[in-house]
């Protein structure tokens, strides 16, 4: 390896970036997220109930703005404590050549 944190030539060849592990985001960052996510959809309900407070007068524009409010907490409870899904990508992983050793065919002595 380079020490400029470049590619690595692997023995295919091949210069893509080697995943050397395969962790997951650290629970910090998973909370941030979910937490973003949570205070977004919380952000949606408050215009929701204001349009349909302006709105009062045509009571279907109303109702409407009220039936997209009522079950945003819901759903932004169940998204906010749902894990990320993992990422189902592919990736260059190391894989070494096999040896001379290791390749070659053993003699069995029955005793």
């Amino acid at each position: 390896m380079d020490g400029g944190g470049g590619a690595v030539t692997t023995p295919a060849g091949n210069t893509d970036p080697v995943l050397i592990t395969g962790a997951a985001p650290s629970y910090e960052e998973q909370f941030a997220a979910r937490k973003r996510k949570y205070v977004i959809m919380m952000c949606c309900r408050i215009p929701c109930l204001i349009a349909a407070g302006l709105t009062y007068h045509v009571w279907w524009l109303a109702l409407a703005f009220l039936a997209i409010s009522v079950p945003l907490p819901w759903v932004a409870v169940l998204i906010a404590n749902d894990r990320p899904p993992r990422k189902a990508e592919k990736v260059a992983r190391y894989q070494r050549e096999a040896k001379a050793i290791e390749s070659t065919t053993h003699r069995v002595i029955d005793g």
